[in-house]
């Protein structure tokens, strides 16, 4: 008997790349013979870490709409093409029972051949506010995964499930290793710790912010986390001589950071909120504004919205030094959002999602 075989895609951020990498993880361990075949954008990230995570993956020739620079557009349209035929080549090669997109542009044309071919197909939309692919696609796909409410303002309501965001294994458990974390990096068990994640490459505002602050902070007798990103690590390493911080490029063990610490910064990006809600800690979140129809700001809101989490945007980051009192003073205060993000958590999301897939695969 022919094994099942499944095409993922997504990508062109960590966001839509880790998602499908844990559905396929989960996929695979409840069946060893599932073969599974990842397709991204060419000389984007996924083409990188998808193969760290052993898995096969092929890039299209596709791009996003360059909003900056017109001219980049230029070739928008023969990429599609070129795309829709490479997508045609690639399902008719590899046949598999059902595509899945979890985001960007290079889920588009694939499950566009997808559904065009009679092939099952099933999307993941990890945000409060889907962008333009997966709002087009919806209408012919045959389930939509989600983690927000009322989401048929922009899909077709019998086709959406609400299963939450896949989120690495590592973070599910990331409470238990509260003494493994403070020796790791070094810190001291009886003073706060405030963890400060501004991405992969890093926040340009947020790290002005923060080292603007860095003396105050000591004033508070707060001990940082500090990723300031790989764009920023070579600057602020040369700046930054205090013990009481713990500046990192980027932190693998981001477990061990959620751990230690007693609240944190971060962007609004839906693995961010996803994980984050997961973890249980409070959080002020500072939405990127550089991102397509601003939804990590609609993220971040939503959790405002039910008195989860502290919302500073980058136009009143001057802010933020208040914010970080508030949450650092009172006790009261941080409880509080700590018990309403863990409400809006869904630790079981991956399988919930899973489930959905194998009931396809059974059709």
């Amino acid at each position: 008997m022919r094994n099942k075989r499944i095409i993922f895609s997504g990508g062109g951020t960590g966001g839509h790349i880790y998602p499908a990498i844990s559905i396929a993880n989960e996929l695979i361990l409840n069946d060893k013979n599932l073969e599974i075949l990842f397709i991204g954008a060419n000389n984007k990230m996924e083409m990188k870490i998808v193969p760290e995570h052993g898995f096969d993956i092929l890039g299209l020739w596709i791009s996003g709409y360059d909003r900056k620079n017109f001219l980049k557009n230029i070739l928008l349209p023969f990429k599609i093409l070129v795309s829709f035929f490479q997508s045609i080549f690639i399902i008719k090669n590899f046949k598999p029972q059902l595509v899945i997109g979890t985001g960007g542009y290079a889920s588009g044309p694939i499950l566009y051949v997808a559904n065009l071919l009679k092939t099952p197909s099933l999307i993941q939309e990890q945000n409060s506010y889907p962008g333009i692919t997966n709002r087009i696609l919806s209408k012919k796909v045959n389930k939509i995964c989600v983690s927000y409410e009322n989401l048929d303002r922009f899909f077709p309501k019998e086709k959406i499930i609400k299963t939450g965001n896949p989120v690495r294994q590592n973070i599910l458990k990331c409470n238990d290793s509260f003494e493994k974390a403070i020796n790791y990096f070094k810190l001291d068990s009886n003073k706060r710790i405030m963890l400060v994640i501004g991405g992969s490459l890093g926040s340009k505002e947020i790290n002005k912010a923060i080292y603007s602050i860095k003396d105050y902070l000591k004033f508070i007798n707060l001990q940082v986390i500090w990723q300031c990103g790989r764009l920023y690590y070579d600057y602020y390493n040369k700046k930054i001589k205090e013990d009481y911080i713990k500046l990192y490029d980027y932190i693998e063990n981001i477990d061990y950071a959620y751990s230690a610490c007693d609240f944190i910064i971060s962007r609004a990006g839906a693995s961010s909120v996803s994980e984050l809600s997961i973890v249980g800690k409070p959080v002020i979140f500072i939405p990127s504004p550089n991102v397509a129809e601003n939804h990590q700001l609609k993220n971040a809101k939503e959790i405002v919205r039910h008195d989860a989490a502290i919302l500073v945007e980058e136009d009143e980051i001057n802010i933020l030094k208040s914010k970080i009192n508030d949450l650092n003073s009172s006790s009261l205060l941080r409880n509080k959002l700590s018990s309403n993000i863990k409400r809006l958590s869904e630790p079981d999301a991956t399988k919930k999602i899973v489930n959905e897939i194998n009931k396809l695969l059974a059709q």
